[in-house]
């Protein structure tokens, strides 16, 4: 069996005022997969416990982010949560915690066999 990328949705997150790096992946998460309703895995036949849900989360300080937190938002699907460098920390004008945002990606894939040429 051959691992076969078959989409990635995007997603945004913040934490407005308490700089929790977590919460504001799990809104870039729930972002990329409240937008989109796709159902690929009933399209290719298969059930949904089957997807291969590699999820990137990207803010400022990823060593802050709780990935098994992120990674239960899942209802079905195997995740593998990565944080890493990226997103945003927006400072405030009163001197209080920045503005944390968080980029997500959630690439889809299944196990598939490869096509006869």
């Amino acid at each position: 069996m051959a691992r076969r990328a078959m989409l990635t949705e995007f997603g945004i997150g913040t934490s407005l005022r308490r700089r929790d790096y977590t919460e504001a992946a799990c809104r870039a998460v729930r972002d990329a997969l409240w937008r989109n309703s796709i159902n690929v895995a009933e399209l290719f036949g298969f059930p949904k416990e089957a997807m291969l849900l590699d999820v990137r989360v990207a803010v400022a300080e990823p060593e802050a982010v709780d990935t098994a937190a992120v990674a239960a938002l899942f209802p079905y699907g195997k995740p593998t949560v990565t944080a890493t460098r990226g997103g945003l920390d927006v400072p405030r004008a009163d001197g209080g915690n920045p503005t944390v945002i968080a980029n997500a990606a959630i690439t889809v894939s299944f196990d598939m066999e490869e096509a006869a040429p």
